[in-house]
């Protein structure tokens, strides 16, 4: 009787955990390439859309960790909320596609190049180190005659 729980409870985690990867793998890919597209494009208020859809990728990421509230929150705070409002304004004002092509501070585009690939060094070697981890006990092991 036991063992049947067990055994049933082990695959309603996994058939959980499953879906859970089924939804991320979906909508990672989409939240990346709409936060690379966010930066990249150059009209405001499609950049404005794209991080709203960034966003709600987000929400939905809250909501397949069983974190309803926070994806409820994400949803109507700040998608639905200062997302809109920020589009809105953008809207009103109209910002000319020629005002954006302006560089106002000189070398901000190469600074904003060199952060970014700094950052993504900081990423790339904190993965490393919790992919790769440094061996730790080496020294107990080897104090009973193992060699080394």
């Amino acid at each position: 009787m036991v063992t049947s729980l067990a055994a049933s409870s082990l695959t309603a985690v996994s058939q959980a955990g499953a879906a859970e990867a089924v939804v991320f793998w979906i909508l990672a890919p989409v939240a990346v390439l709409a936060a690379i597209g966010m930066v990249a494009v150059r009209k405001a208020v499609h950049s404005a859309l794209l991080l709203a859809l960034v966003m709600l990728c987000l929400a939905v990421f809250y909501l397949t960790q069983d974190a309803v509230f926070l994806g409820v929150v994400q949803v109507v705070v700040y998608t639905g909320a200062i997302m809109m409002l920020f589009l809105f304004v953008l809207m009103l004002v109209g910002v000319d596609s020629s005002d954006s092509l302006v560089e106002t501070l000189r070398g901000q585009r190469w600074a904003a190049i060199a952060a970014g690939l700094g950052f993504g060094a900081l990423v790339v070697a904190g993965l490393g180190r919790v992919v790769f981890p440094r061996v730790v006990g080496l020294g107990q092991a080897n104090a009973g005659g193992n060699v080394p």
